[in-house]
């Protein structure tokens, strides 16, 4: 399956119903991946292409990076264990660290509950020329708010119906800032990791039973899966009202991390590619200094 084929499953048609039945987590669609007979194959085939997309996007960065006129907002969003932070650290390694930056959002300082929302994460938003990857975001305030509506209560808002209006109007909030954002040079990639219920109890009793992993285990990770189903309900009406032709949701399968990581960095590149990019063009008097420079050195 080419690229092209591979964008239009993974990304969400705007205005469009969400059913996440319709977006398997185990998928392995790609041509060089899908034929591989073993998990080991598979594994190794993806690392090989995870290794071009490494250098390719390493590549498109420096020229973002250069043409100083376009930055990259990547957002990541997932349940538990779906793989946000590997993803990050295989897909942007080998990337110049002075021209990406990694946000990771945590529970709302009290500063932060003293403003919108979407404060906190217009602070850290990418300068041009660089990428900027939201570890979860401003997206949590219609997913861990919307099933736990108690939060609401901490965040001082006027007096008002809390319904379906409420999430609409902060879902036309959202579009309206990365619609600005796009407006003015922003690319927005938004990545839902997709990870089925039984994949997340597998990666829980990975972390329980192996000393090395204890750390990545918090109990409110087995008290928020108890709310799977309302998690669910909460991502496909995210996705459903917030994926549009500006700022496009991918829902990428997340069962297989080796293939996860490869979708991710491949439609990052791409992306970057397709922006029409330039190196700087030297006017005629900068480059009469660089030939008299040459001169210089080559005197010496």
């Amino acid at each position: 399956m080419d690229y092209d084929s591979i964008v239009k499953l993974l990304r969400v048609k705007p205005e469009k119903k969400v059913d996440l039945d319709d977006f398997d987590p185990d998928w392995g669609g790609i041509d060089e991946l899908a034929d591989a007979p073993e998990e080991e194959e598979l594994r190794d085939r993806a690392r090989a292409f995870m290794e071009k997309n490494r250098a390719d996007l390493a590549e498109a960065q420096e020229l973002l990076w250069a043409d100083d006129r376009r930055s990259v907002l990547v957002i990541l969003q997932a349940m538990d264990a779906a793989g946000k932070d590997g993803t990050i650290k295989h897909v942007m390694s080998g990337v110049n660290p002075t021209g990406c930056g990694v946000v990771s959002f945590k529970a709302p300082s009290a500063e932060e509950l003293d403003h919108t929302f979407l404060w906190r994460a217009m602070k850290a938003l990418p300068e041009r020329g660089k990428i900027v990857i939201f570890n979860r975001s401003y997206y949590e305030d219609v997913l861990v708010v919307r099933v736990h509506p108690e939060l609401l209560q901490k965040a001082k808002l006027p007096e008002g119906k809390r319904g379906k209006g409420f999430w609409r109007e902060r879902f036309e909030d959202i579009n309206n800032l990365e619609r600005h954002l796009v407006r003015n040079g922003t690319v927005v990639l938004k990545f839902f990791l997709n990870v089925s219920k039984a994949e997340q109890k597998k990666r829980f009793l990975e972390r329980l039973s192996d000393p090395e992993k204890h750390w990545k285990f918090s109990h409110a990770d087995l008290a928020e899966r108890a709310h799977w189903d309302d998690y669910r309900e909460a991502f496909e009406e995210m996705l459903e009202h917030t994926s549009t032709e500006h700022a496009p949701w991918f829902v990428i399968p997340a069962d297989r991390k080796w293939v996860m990581r490869t979708l991710v960095a491949g439609v990052l590149t791409r992306t970057i590619r397709d922006l029409g990019l330039e190196y700087p063009r030297l006017s005629d008097e900068e480059r009469a200094r660089l030939d008299d420079a040459r001169r210089t050195l080559a005197a010496e």
